[in-house]
């Protein structure tokens, strides 16, 4: 039984071995025959990608190769268009060559015929200075002549003279030297008289010229700066949206307008105009302080004491650098270089000045233009009468109390802070506290009084000036044939239109007259007004 299964067992072995080799042979058939399948795939695919590759290979080196021959082309048509260019340029340059060789050639013949025509004009030139030299020789000759007949009769002259000269010595019992002497003074007490009698004809001359040429100068320099508008007083007034502000204005007890007027030294005046509080103080600085810290704490709404000098503190600090930004500013736009850093301080506070209703800075402008004008009329120094006409009233703007004018105290200052010797003469003399020394000081005195004496500019208001030259056109409108009248130049000049049909060309000169000698009796005015009246002839005609 063990020989059996042990039998049995090695044919199942063999058995199963056998149909493992015949199931691993069908497998490795089966894996050799799908590996030869990939490799043919494989090498189909490599293949292909191979011809795929070469194809583009092929083109790429196709697309080089044209690329190559265009550039080669390009490169090749550019070079022989820059030659051709070259050579046309050269062509050109070669014409325009033969053209300037032409023109030369012309030139040199043109120049050619003009050398022999003035080689003819120069020989006969030669040939006529010959025959003038040959004539001059021949005056000379006569003149030699002459002059021996003359030298002859000055002798036979000199001679004659000594003999009437000594007989009228034994007539008049005087020698020669006596005679000569009383001779002369006589003359001299003649010549005296006729030249004192000249000097003073000339000098009435010259005052008349000079008094015509200074009328002249100011009403020049008055046209070329003259002002169109009149300037209103300053007033110092709070506006405010309702009356409810003025409660806290006035605060518990009024602590809060005492704290005001004691931290900005003005008086505060609340009552019963609507929308307004009126400041009032003698200091415009200080009214302005007050106006600007006003609205300021009413902008915040917080109003009480501590408040209120923090506020004013802040307020007075703006105003003192806004007076120097003031100052440097206007001495900038007037081109006045070099002042003392305290004359440009109390500059800008003129900003804040008035007199006699005029803003002191406007008016110290107008004054240094004024005078820079008039100095160049005359050939003086415009800047350095520029820069006293800014400075003539700068004592009004003295922070300190003085005993002394303005204008002495203007001088002072000047002097302390090193200014020209005629700007302080200048300052001093303009209201003659002192005597002028220098010609800028009358241009000074003058300009001031020019801008303050224009129409518009001192106590006169906006109202009464714009009524005068109202009024002054129609008093010009009331006289027959005006037909347009206008007031300009500040006043001072009434250019009127007249009807050429019922006003002839004398009659408008005697107009002229009537209307300025009726302004002379109805009107009071500054200064004096300039009457135009102009009349125009048109004649209309129509071609149909």
């Amino acid at each position: 039984m063990n020989t059996t299964n042990w039998l049995m067992l090695f044919l199942d072995n063999m058995v199963m071995i056998g149909i493992g080799i015949f199931v691993g042979r069908k497998l490795l058939s089966r894996v050799s025959n799908k590996r030869q399948q990939e490799a043919e795939e494989q090498a189909a695919n490599i293949l292909k990608n191979a011809e795929a590759q070469a194809e583009t290979l092929k083109k790429d080196r196709i697309l080089e190769a044209k690329e190559y021959h265009l550039r080669l082309k390009t490169e090749f048509e550019e070079t022989t268009g820059q030659k051709r260019n070259l050579l046309q340029q050269n062509e050109s340059k070669l014409k325009q060559r033969e053209q300037q060789l032409a023109q030369q050639a012309d030139q040199q013949r043109t120049r050619e015929s003009e050398l022999t025509q003035q080689r003819n004009d120069l020989n006969q030139q030669r040939n006529e200075l010959n025959q003038q030299k040959n004539g001059l020789q021949q005056q000379i000759d006569a003149l030699a002549r002459r002059s021996e007949d003359v030298d002859r009769r000055q002798a036979e002259a000199d001679k004659m003279l000594a003999e009437q000269v000594s007989q009228l010595e034994k007539i008049a019992g005087l020698s020669a030297d006596q005679a000569r002497e009383q001779l002369i003074d006589t003359l001299k007490a003649e010549a005296e008289t006729r030249a004192s009698s000249y000097v003073k004809n000339i000098i009435e001359e010259a005052k008349l010229t000079a008094t015509k040429e200074a009328k002249k100068v100011v009403i020049e320099t008055i046209q070329r700066t003259a002002t169109e508008h009149a300037i209103e007083n300053c007033v110092s007034v709070f506006n405010i949206e309702s009356d409810d502000v003025k409660g806290k204005v006035i605060g518990r007890e009024g602590r809060n307008i005492r704290a005001l007027e004691a931290a900005t030294g003005v008086e505060i005046i609340v009552d019963d105009t609507p929308e307004a509080i009126i400041i009032s103080g003698f200091d415009p600085v200080r009214r302005e302080i007050a106006r600007l810290s006003l609205h300021r704490l009413v902008q915040d709404g917080r109003i009480h004491p501590a408040r209120i000098e923090e506020i004013v503190a802040k307020t007075r600090k703006n105003i003192d650098d806004e007076i120097v930004e003031i100052g440097e500013r206007t001495v900038i736009d007037l081109g006045i270089h070099g002042l003392h850093p305290e004359l440009i301080k109390m500059i800008g506070r003129m900003r804040f000045r008035s007199s006699y209703g005029q803003n002191l800075l406007q008016h110290s402008r107008e004054v240094a233009k004024l005078c820079a004008t008039m100095a160049a009329e005359l050939g003086l120094n415009a800047k350095l009468a520029k820069r006293a006409g800014l400075l003539h009233d700068i004592g009004k703007v003295w922070p300190e109390e003085a005993e002394l004018p303005h204008a002495l105290l203007g001088m002072e200052l000047a002097k302390k802070y090193k200014e020209n010797p005629e700007v302080i003469n200048a300052i001093g003399a303009h209201h003659d506290e002192i005597e002028m020394t220098s010609m800028l000081s009358p241009i000074v005195q003058v300009c001031d009084a020019i801008s303050g004496s224009r129409p518009g500019a001192r106590r006169e208001m906006m109202e009464s000036y714009i009524k005068r030259l109202k009024e002054l056109e129609e008093l010009a409108g009331s006289f027959p044939g005006v037909t347009k009248c206008y007031a300009i130049q500040a006043g001072r000049e009434l250019r009127i239109m007249v009807d050429a049909d019922h006003v002839s060309d004398d009659r408008a000169g005697t107009l002229s007259y009537e209307i300025s000698q009726k302004i002379e009796k109805e009107m009071q005015y500054p200064g004096q007004i300039k009457v135009t009246v102009i009349r125009e002839m048109r004649a209309v005609a129509y071609a149909k």
